[in-house]
């Protein structure tokens, strides 16, 4: 049975909170499973030993989180061992700066919400809040997103105000990190990581679908890719 790392400070009254579990029950549903999660606050991350006996990881939204250390820890944990992963709002915005420090080297890199006046934001304020908004998001030919959702697109939902900062976006974003989600004007919603069994983060809010009885089929690829390291 996978068992599934929710890495996140847990409030009840968030949304996207509540529907993780279900979406990750539906998803177990769908492929005859059973599994098994259970929420790290980002406090209580010090070391790797904290993550041992995980099959995957979901970074969850609500930033800022109580240690954005222990966050990415998680994350380059997941990247750099192989382990899967799905990084959702919150999630997707530390998986950039995640890689952007760790991977590319910008020790300077920083996140907007945290950091207002850095002069590597990799994650900045976007030109038009999305709090509680929709919109139309496409995916790239080939890509896990577009395997998964088993379409070149899909309507997805969000509640954030921070995401890829444009000036950075080319440079983080040519490999093996690469964008494979856009908004219809053609800003990065979601990337994948190259060679790695199942590093997908968006920007949306997959998991929301589950509030109302929908399998997200992201929750469904990640429970997969769970059960496949398992294996």
């Amino acid at each position: 049975m996978p068992r599934i790392a929710l890495v996140g400070d847990y409030d009840p009254a968030v949304p996207a909170h509540q529907a993780i579990p279900l979406a990750l029950q539906l998803a177990a549903k769908a492929e005859s499973m059973q599994v098994e999660m259970a929420w790290l606050a980002t406090d209580a991350i010090k070391d790797a030993a904290t993550l041992q006996g995980f099959d995957a990881i979901w970074c969850v939204p609500a930033s800022p989180y109580r240690s954005m250390n222990g966050a990415l820890l998680a994350i380059r944990h997941a990247r750099e061992h192989g382990l899967p992963f799905l990084g959702t709002c919150g999630g997707f915005q530390h998986a950039v700066l995640e890689y952007a420090r760790n991977a590319l080297g910008w020790t300077d890199a920083e996140h907007a919400e945290t950091a207002p006046d850095a002069a590597r934001a990799v994650i900045a304020p976007l030109a038009c809040a999305l709090v509680e908004t929709e919109g139309e998001v496409r995916f790239s030919a080939g890509s896990r997103l577009a395997a998964a959702y088993a379409q070149a697109g899909a309507q997805e939902g969000y509640r954030c105000r921070y995401g890829l900062n444009p000036a950075f976006a080319e440079a983080l974003t040519r490999g093996p990190l690469r964008a494979t989600a856009f908004d219809e004007e053609g800003e990065v919603r979601g990337v994948e990581l190259d060679h790695h069994p199942f590093f997908v983060a968006t920007l949306f809010q997959p998991e929301r679908a589950a509030l109302r009885g929908i399998c997200p089929p992201l929750a469904r690829a990640l429970l997969c890719a769970a059960s496949a390291n398992l294996a």
